[in-house]
């Protein structure tokens, strides 16, 4: 057996809140084969499997009695490259900011609007990861999984994902599908998306005109470094509601009361506010309880000033989550999975 199980493993430096709870079973893959190897394990030792990537989406409220798992593979490689569309798969355990830096290196368009995002290549489809008017779908090209019932491969395609805003099949399906590697869909030819006021405001103030996709990036690495902090410094999950979709009458409304609420129309008819507004306005930006605290710069990030537990960050999640339904009449939801 190649796959090193350990147990009783802190997960402390395994999820990007800091909180220090204990794995029954921990270990890492670094191949197809330690990924199947660990399935047998668990199966065998009669415990659930839990996979995590970059620990950037969790939420961990008590030790965790099962197996693990890290993903830690590695591999990036390009499938097809006919000058202008280029096809790049990225195996799971990629870290995904330096996986966007390559793809910029190597000149390839597409995923500059997502930079500076936490996380894994993996656990990018699972919430279709967005930023800055890109999200996940726009620029998928498949993904190859594991199939944890059968043991068999399969490969999905864009209509398969179920993609939708922070949504997908895999994250409906979690015990079910194990995601091995991704395919993006990327360009030689730059097709830039600015629609951000922030973004054009950054790279008009740098004197940039004609930007690159690479110009991008670094401006929206900027951008996220000024009102996101650093999980290393700070324990912090990012964004940790979702933005929430509202019917045009209570968007209509709310702005009757509120003319300066931030929301952006859907396509499906349904107005998307502006989480982070909601909570600014009602008075939680830079709240702190203990050790757990909503960010005094971004008020949709919730931190762990050091000694909070799971629990501390949930319940403070909670009284915001009472107090925006109660003054706005807008349910938020979590970002972050909670165990």
């Amino acid at each position: 057996m190649t796959l090193q199980v350990l147990a009783q493993v802190s997960l402390k430096p395994f999820n990007s809140f800091g909180i220090d709870v204990r794995a029954q079973l921990f270990a890492e893959a670094h191949s197809d084969a330690d990924v199947r190897e660990a399935l047998a394990y668990a199966a065998a030792q009669a415990v659930p499997l839990l996979v995590i990537g970059g620990g950037s989406n969790l939420l961990l409220t008590r030790d965790i009695p099962a197996l693990v798992l890290r993903m830690a593979t590695q591999g990036i490689r390009v499938l097809q490259d006919d000058g202008q569309h280029v096809v790049v798969e990225a195996e799971a355990g990629e870290a995904w900011h330096p996986f966007v830096l390559w793809t910029l290196e190597h000149g390839f368009c597409g995923l500059e609007n997502l930079s500076l995002i936490p996380g894994t290549v993996g656990a990018a489809p699972m919430q279709n990861i967005g930023a800055y008017g890109v999200e996940i779908k726009d620029v998928f090209a498949g993904l190859t999984a594991l199939d944890r019932q059968t043991g068999e491969l399969r490969d999905f395609s864009l209509e398969e994902c179920n993609f939708a805003y922070r949504d997908s099949l895999f994250k409906h399906e979690t015990g079910r599908w194990l995601i091995l590697r991704v395919r993006f869909a990327l360009s030689r030819v730059s097709h830039l998306k600015l629609d951000y006021g922030p973004v054009q405001q950054r790279l008009a103030g740098q004197g940039i005109t004609d930007a690159t996709p690479s110009d991008v990036s670094r401006a929206i690495c900027d951008i996220r470094r000024e009102k996101l902090p650093d999980p290393a410094e700070l324990g912090n999950a990012g964004s940790f509601f979702k933005n929430p979709l509202v019917s045009q009458a209570l968007a209509a409304e709310l702005q009757g009361l509120y003319p300066d609420l931030v929301a952006y129309p859907q396509a499906d008819g349904q107005m998307k506010l502006a989480a982070g507004w909601l909570i600014d306005k009602a008075g939680w930006k830079g709240f702190r309880d203990g050790d757990a605290g909503v960010h005094k710069m971004q008020a949709l990030v919730l931190v762990n000033y050091g000694g909070a537990t799971g629990h501390d960050i949930a319940n403070l999640a909670l009284r915001i989550q009472q107090d925006i339904a109660q003054r706005f009449k807008v349910d938020l939801e979590m970002e972050p999975n909670q165990y």
